[in-house]
């Protein structure tokens, strides 16, 4: 589970993140801000129109050198489904032409129209796009450079003939005819409750219930998919509820909506731990979700000769046997618990343990030496909680971090996409989710890097009292800031709600180094420096997802996957080679008819719609062929 924030890819005050690129030139470079007054909706709108005329015209014809000629020289096609099947990333006409060779035939694109009048001008221009597939309705976003294609998402929004049963077409909910035994709404449900998994077997089955199963199991019920997500939690939100006290959303809670139901608008900016863990209890509820709670998942087998997945579940005692066609392992953004092991540990005379264990509910830490080992969220949070309860906090960083005040990460990088602002602008979370995907991963960094250094800038005075107080601070290798650290190893940084501060004052001491052992008494760093400590806790991040198939399906199904997230930037943690999309995440893996979902409340829900659209389509026998489907790379 991810409850961290991740700054949006574009836009932001101070820098127009849509003009920070020069595409036309051999590498990435900030641009000058455009001149609102230049903007020429009119220009833009027929200019992208006769684009897609030509476009449309080409692609029937199968014209890969007319179609050559409407892209730029350095290209970007972003797919999610509606052509490859896949979640993929084309850089070059090359490797659009060879997309298009494999799958025109079967996709069969036409009908390509402007949603809404373009933006921009006639040289630069931007805009929203309808279309459709031979199976389905389609959404795209366009940037034009002096009239040729820079940037295209290409995103499949629906099957057709297998649209949810929403708006006009939502069910009558009652038969206008007067029968015997006629059953009621809440007698159905206990009825499918009762059948659904022992007399009838789901279509699909989901591992793991917070907020990436459930979200994946709402869309998937609306689609018509029986499924059924199974959570070893007694209750749907405990995956919240059992984290530390102090927790809150380090999110702002546009950007936290789940699929179909936002919060409400009188919610805080940032919601505390057990209200969200209510409102995922609420949402199963509900969005009508069979969710099996208080339910481990023990072992799962494919059975060749079925074509089906054999999975042992322990369902409040009960041995249950489910044989799901798919199956979604669910489990949050990362792996088991990374707990390093240090010599002296099992001599240490206090409390010890890792991160996901520490709930804070002791009822006194006052006078107690704690000490935190990390740098990242979880570190900062926990020891901001120790702080609070009385004990005296050492802090032990052993690599650098990067530390984004949440103010300033809200402001210039996340609120002209999630905000009130935004959605005042005609921002809705829809749009702001497909704006978030249009920049490739290649570009991002050169788009992100404007971001961070104009928090630099703000936030100066801010840094360098850190760096007084012995605080190692980065910005990411590159210097492209939180974002790019979140998708290239899922940790790295800290969105500072006011542990900082404890840290800069002298109130959190920080000790930096590498961890030798763990004495009776204390932690010794670097060979010979004691910190004593009465507790310890672990906040030494986790493993990849795939050591979770590891014990439930083989070690060989794992590795047959390969490493989930990260996408080959060859940076820290994150190794070659360059894959473009996240490892393995919301889409085709090497072992058929077995996915990977998670990432934090943005990603669950905007990349749910498309893993769900990829299964009701295998439930219904649509051909399905995948196009780029990714080698397995980095095993456990």
């Amino acid at each position: 589970m991810s409850v961290h924030a991740m700054d949006a890819p574009n836009g932001h005050k101070g820098v127009d993140m849509t003009n920070t690129i020069d595409p036309t030139a051999g590498e990435q470079h900030p641009q000058a801000q455009p001149d609102p007054a230049a903007e020429d909706p009119q220009a833009a709108t027929a200019a992208v129109q006769d684009w897609l005329d030509r476009f449309d015209r080409d692609l029937k014809a199968g014209d890969l050198d007319a179609l050559r000629g409407l892209f730029a020289q350095d290209c970007y096609w972003r797919d999610f489904v509606a052509f490859t099947w896949n979640l993929t990333t084309l850089e070059g006409f090359d490797a659009i032409a060879d997309m298009l060779t494999a799958q025109l035939p079967a996709i069969q694109p036409q009908g390509w129209q402007l949603a809404e009048p373009a933006s921009g001008t006639a040289e630069e221009a931007e805009a929203w796009v309808d279309f459709s597939t031979a199976v389905g309705r389609g959404w795209a976003h366009l940037r034009l450079v002096n009239g040729k294609c820079w940037t295209l998402l290409t995103t499949l929004q629906e099957l057709t003939g297998f649209e949810e049963k929403k708006g006009p077409k939502r069910e009558l909910g009652v038969q206008h005819e007067i029968t015997r035994g006629r059953t009621t709404w809440k007698e159905a449900r206990a009825q499918r409750d009762a059948a659904l998994g022992y007399e009838e077997q789901p279509y699909v089955l989901i591992i793991g219930g917070g907020q990436g199963g459930i979200g994946l199991a709402a869309r998937l019920r609306r689609l018509g998919v029986p499924a059924i997500v199974v959570e070893k939690n007694e209750r749907a939100g405990d995956s919240w509820r059992n984290r530390y006290k102090s927790l809150h959303l380090h999110d702002p809670v546009w950007y936290d909506h789940m699929p179909y139901l936002p919060f409400p608008d009188d919610w805080p900016v940032f919601p505390s731990k057990d209200k969200m863990g209510d409102w995922l209890e609420h949402y199963v509820d509900i969005m009508e979700l069979d969710y099996w709670s208080g339910t481990e998942c023990e072992t799962a087998q494919f059975d060749e000769a079925s074509g089906t997945w054999t999975v042992r579940v322990n369902r409040r005692g009960e041995q249950v046997e489910l044989h799901p066609t798919q199956l979604v392992f669910a489990l949050g953004v990362s792996g088991y618990p990374n707990i390093p092991h240090f010599e002296g540990a099992e001599d240490f005379t206090g409390w010890q343990g890792h991160s996901s264990e520490f709930t804070g509910d002791e009822d006194s830490f006052e006078g107690k030496r704690a000490v935190v080992i990390g740098s990242n969220n979880s570190a900062h949070d926990i020891a901001a909680t120790l702080w609070e309860k009385g004990a005296e906090v050492t802090m032990i960083q052993r690599s650098s971090t990067h530390i984004s005040r949440s103010d300033s990460l809200r402001e210039l990088a996340l609120g002209p996409l999630y905000s009130e602002e935004a959605l005042a602008a005609g921002v809705t979370t829809e749009k702001a989710d497909m704006l978030f995907a249009s920049w490739p991963y290649r570009l991002l960094p050169g788009a992100q890097i404007p971001v961070y250094e104009e928090m630099k800038r703000r936030d100066a005075d801010f840094y360098q009292a850190l760096a007084d107080a012995g605080f190692e601070l980065d910005f990411g290798e590159d210097e492209s800031g939180l974002f790019l650290k979140y998708l290239r190893r899922g940790s790295g940084y800290y969105i500072d709600v006011g542990a900082s501060q404890l840290i800069i004052d002298g109130r959190i001491r920080l000790e930096r180094g590498q961890v030798t052992k763990i004495a009776p008494d204390g932690v010794v760093v670097d060979g010979d420096r004691l910190i004593p400590a009465d507790l310890i806790v672990y906040a030494t991040g986790y493993g990849s997802m795939n050591a979770w198939l590891a014990d439930l399906v083989s070690p060989e199904v794992a590795d047959a996957v390969g490493k989930c997230w990260g996408y080959g930037s060859d940076t820290i943690r994150d190794p070659g080679p360059w894959e473009g999309e996240l490892r393995n995440m919301w889409k085709p893996t090497n072992v058929e008819q077995l996915w990977i979902h998670g990432g934090n409340l943005h990603q669950s829900r905007h990349y749910s719609k498309y893993l769900a659209l990829q299964l009701k389509a295998r439930e219904q026998g649509i051909e399905t062929p995948v196009y780029g489907l990714q080698e397995s790379h980095h095993t456990r």
